[in-house]
This record gives C-alpha cells, sequence and structure tokens, in this order.
C-alpha cells in the first residue's frame, strides 16, 4: 500500500523558490502552450515594427494565456492519496496479477481533470495510464490494470504519479507519490504425481539422526523437575512412585528430510530465456520443493554455492504445519530471483552435505565434466536416497557443443552417477517434469527388485510421495 498527497512541492523560501517555482511551471507548457507563446511574441514583435496596437493586443493575450495557465496549474493545491493494492502480490512465471489503484479526495475542495499513471518495468508491460474525471471533496475513484510477466523476478510498480492539466491543455505538471511496492514472479510450480520410491528417507525408523515432527504422538519420558517446567507435565503417578516430581519429557518421532539442490553454475547452461535449461531447472525445484512440503517432509533448497534459504533451519523447513504456507513462500521468493553463479564446482555443496542428512536428496544438474561427476557420485554416500535430474545441454539449445564427443560424455556422467547409487536422468528439451517423475519411481524400483531389495532398506522405513 502507498499513500501520500500531491499537492504542490516544496520549493523552498525567498528568491530561488520563486525561481525555481517560474522554471517547474514554464516547464510544463504543452506543445499547445508553448505554439501559443511563440504565437503571441511574434505577433507582439510585428505589432511594434508594424505599428499595429491592434496586433500587439492579439499578440499579448495569446502570450498571456499559456502563462495564466501555467500559474493556475502550479498553484493548485489538490489534497489527495493514492493506494496501491496487488492482487495477488507472488504470481507464477506466465500468470497474470491484476493492480488496484485508489485515488481518494481529502481535500474540501473538488478536483479538476487528473491524469493517472503507474511506473511499471517493461518487462510487464505498457505503463498504465487512466483519465480521472472531477473527483468531489472527499470522493474516490478506483481503477484496476493487468500485469504479466514470462521472467522471474521481483519487480517494482510505483511510484505513482499524478498529472494536472488545465482545462485549455496549456500545460502539465506532474506530482508523484513517494512509496512503490513490488510483484514477485516466481518460477512456475508443476503439481507432480505421487509416487513411493523404497528407501529414499528415513522416516519413522532407527536413523542416527532424528528431527522432531511438529505433531503426532507422545513418546513419554520421564526426567526429574527442573525450575521453570510447565506444570501440567508432572507426571503424578511416577511422582508417587519416586517420591520427588517427575514431569513428561516429550521426544517425537523423527520426520523425513529432503534436500534439493540446484545446480546455479553458469558454465553449466547454455542459452537464456523463459524456455532455457537453466529455467526449467529452477522450475523443476521450486516442483519438488513444493510437492515434499506438501507430503510433511522438512525441506531443505541448497545450491552450488553452499546456500540455503534465509530463515531456514538446520533440517529445512517443516511441511505439514501451519508454517508450510511460508515456508514454501520464502523459498520461492528465493527461487524467483536466483540466477547464474560465477562458481565452477560442486565442492561447497557437498560440503554441506558431508555433514550428514540422510534424507532424500534431489538434483537439477546442468552439464558435468568428470570431475564434477565424481564430487555429485560422492553426495549419495550421506543420503537416504539420491534422484538426478541431468540436463542434456546440447538438446536445449538445439545445437552440438563443438565437435561431437565420441565418448558420449552425457552417458558417462550418467553412469558414473548410477553405479554410485543415484537414479538418474538424462532431461532433454521440453520433457515434462511429472513424466520424469515417474520415470524415476520405476527405475529405482528395478534398481531395488534387480538387488534382491524390498521395503524400505531400514527398520520401519518409509517411502516417499
Amino acid at each position: 500500500m502507498a499513500a501520500g498527497g500531491a499537492g504542490r512541492p516544496s520549493t523552498g523560501h525567498g528568491e530561488q523558490g520563486e525561481k525555481g517555482g517560474a522554471r517547474t511551471a514554464l516547464a510544463g507548457l504543452t506543445t499547445r502552450g508553448r505554439s501559443f507563446l511563440a504565437a503571441g511574441i511574434a505577433a507582439a514583435i510585428c505589432a511594434y515594427v508594424l505599428g499595429q496596437p491592434d496586433l500587439l493586443r492579439v499578440g499579448l493575450l495569446l502570450a498571456a494565456l499559456p502563462l495564466i495557465c501555467a500559474a493556475v496549474v502550479y498553484r493548485t493545491r489538490y489534497r489527495v492519496a493514492g493506494s496501491r493494492r496487488l492482487s495477488p502480490a507472488r504470481v507464477p512465471a506466465g500468470s497474470e496479477a491484476r493492480v488496484h489503484l485508489r485515488m481518494d479526495n481529502v481535500s474540501r475542495l473538488p478536483t479538476g481533470l487528473l491524469m493517472l499513471q503507474d511506473r511499471v518495468p517493461y518487462v510487464l508491460g505498457p505503463r498504465p495510464r487512466f483519465v480521472l474525471d472531477r473527483v468531489e471533496a472527499g470522493g474516490r475513484r478506483e481503477v484496476s490494470y493487468r500485469v504479466r510477466s514470462d521472467l522471474r523476478g521481483r519487480y517494482p510498480l510505483g511510484p505513482l504519479q499524478l498529472r494536472l492539466s488545465d482545462p485549455f491543455g496549456m500545460c502539465e505538471l506532474t506530482r508523484a507519490f513517494s512509496t512503490y511496492d513490488t510483484l514477485t514472479v516466481i518460477p512456475r510450480v508443476e503439481p507432480l504425481p505421487p509416487v513411493r520410491l523404497s528407501g529414499e528417507a528415513k522416516g519413522y525408523g532407527d536413523g542416527r539422526q532424528r528431527s522432531l515432527a511438529l505433531a503426532g504422538e507422545d513418546d513419554v519420558i520421564p526426567r526429574g523437575y527442573r525450575y521453570g517446567d510447565d506444570l501440567r507435565r508432572v507426571h503424578w503417578r511416577l511422582t508417587a512412585r519416586y517420591g520427588e516430581l517427575m514431569v513428561r519429557r516429550e521426544e517425537q518421532p523423527q520426520r523425513s528430510r529432503c534436500t534439493v539442490l540446484l545446480d546455479t553454475r553458469g558454465l553449466a547452461y547454455q542459452g537464456a530465456g523463459p524456455d532455457s535449461a537453466f529455467e526449467w531447472a529452477v522450475s523443476g525445484a521450486a516442483s519438488v520443493l513444493v510437492h515434499m512440503l506438501e507430503r510433511g517432509f522438512s525441506v531443505r533448497l541448497l545450491t552450488d554455492t553452499g546456500n540455503s534459504v534465509p530463515g531456514e533451519g538446520s533440517d529445512g523447513f517443516a511441511g505439514a504445519s501451519q508454517e508450510s504456507a511460508d515456508a514454501a513462500g520464502l523459498m520461492m521468493d528465493t527461487l524467483a530471483v536466483v540466477d547464474h553463479s560465477d562458481g565452477t564446482g560442486l565442492s561447497r555443496a557437498y560440503d554441506v552435505l558431508r555433514g550428514g542428512n540422510e534424507g532424500l536428496l534431489v538434483a537439477f544438474l546442468g552439464d558435468l565434466d568428470e570431475e564434477q561427476a565424481a564430487v555429485a557420485a560422492k553426495m549419495r554416500q550421506r543420503s537416504g536416497g539420491a534422484v538426478a535430474f541431468l540436463l542434456d545441454g546440447d538438446s536445449w539449445t538445439g545445437e552440438p557443443n563443438g565437435a561431437p564427443d565420441p565418448m558420449n560424455r552425457r552417458d558417462e556422467r550418467l553412469r558414473m552417477l548410477r553405479e554410485a547409487g543415484w537414479t538418474a536422468l538424462s532431461v532433454p528439451r521440453g520433457a515434462p517434469l511429472n513424466e520424469l517423475w515417474r520415470q524415476a519411481d520405476r527405475e529405482r524400483a528395478g534398481v531395488m527388485t534387480g538387488s534382491g531389495m524390498t521395503g524400505s532398506g531400514t527398520s520401519g522405513g518409509e517411502g516417499w510421495s
């Protein structure tokens, strides 16, 4: 929301202020006003040279009319308040958002004709302009326009501008509000089908690390009372047995974890624009994050630089809770502005994962050389399961990257990842993520069956969907 007045701006005091005000008023003359002023001056000169007093009066009238209009417009003291409302303030790429503008006349006098315009970046469309009729004292006017962008990002809207004009169209002056709003264009999120890949998450089991869930049945473990403990947790039966105050300590079952790794290295992708490989990877990461949050996973977003979402805990954001919508919003805001990094490797992300997470790892990777493929292969060691989507750069650009590779480097990278335990898939141009998601399920199920493994691979293990 933005609010403010559009009255006469402060010009200081004394002669400097008067001169500045005169320059501002004259600068607001329109083409019509300048033409009248030039015609009046020319007529006055001709009247003086030719000795025609009637022509002199006509020239003075022509010259005086735009000057009087400029003075009247400059002295106008409209008191209006403007506000802006975005619906919604966060919109997926390729979708439209509506911007509602409201102007309130807070003065005791009606306004004249007002021209309203809002500043918007060129990627959102043309600059909207509106003509508002006379607004009565205490009245208001509401208008709206639509914006749309195929590119992710955060786009400022505003400041709102009012253009004041006289009835003759001789002078126009612009008054601007000081505040603006921000429209966030997030990546497209594709709904993913519910699948179940065994062993990808530890779930309710005997994993070495535990993540406290926000809801579930209490596992009551008694301990001695400590100063500050809630008296409602006193376990009276155990208190009577031990002869001292005992309280319930609640340890809740562990929550399944998922880390989404997004490779943002600039050298790993070719092309640009909304249909590029990098934008597909960003959209894919967003889709997986939302999908896993909706299914109650603790989700973490990680990039090749080792950075994650600001405000994210060590175990990521918890899903299936009141904060899950806010967590999804924070992640989408981060992905809305993510850009190519200057890094050349995945070692920083590996260092973060080496700390131990034991959950599901889903990676969206660009082109990998042999060294980076080896680093990615080692990431599998600290995860309960790993799925990699390796984007085929040549397919996305439509032309080979240099000379043909006789060793078929892409297939070699896929083989290295699969031998390390990854479920690795190649992503050609235009491949739908939901089909790849199902394919990953089928391939993982085939690997588990071929290795003679059934179930989850851990005691009481839980799959993911």
